[in-house]
């Protein structure tokens, strides 16, 4: 079963990538896709706050992912090399901390946009 929402964050990650390459900073690739999102009328906030729950309080440390879209997908995107697990630690923590069940690791740092779907991560 295809997930629409992620197919289209996919589609516009992929128009930045096709656009810019690799080679820019994770900042430059974040504006880009910021306005790719408009182009394609994906809902999107950039860069929100994540509150960590602990014990039925916040913590004062708060997560902040790129982006989240459709209210429900968190994006968080790279400019690296190639993925590693600390990226996808990061992504799993996002999820968890903002009780969500699907999110996009989207890394523009190599040749082919390389990108990793998270779904069902809470416990």
């Amino acid at each position: 079963m295809r997930d629409e929402r992620t197919y289209k964050i996919i589609g516009a990650a992929l128009e930045v990538h096709k656009e810019l390459g690799c080679g820019f900073l994770e900042a430059v690739y974040q504006e880009a896709l910021d306005r790719e999102f408009g182009i394609q009328k994906i809902p999107f906030k950039s860069q929100p706050t994540v509150e960590i729950l602990y014990k039925g309080k916040h913590l004062a440390k708060k997560y902040q992912p790129d982006f989240v879209c459709f209210d429900e997908v968190i994006v968080e995107i790279k400019a690296i090399t190639s993925l590693s697990g600390i990226e996808e630690a990061q992504i799993i923590n996002y999820l968890k901390a903002a009780k969500l069940k699907v999110g996009l690791l989207i890394n523009f740092g190599s040749r082919s946009l390389e990108y990793k779907r998270f779904v069902g991560i809470l416990h």
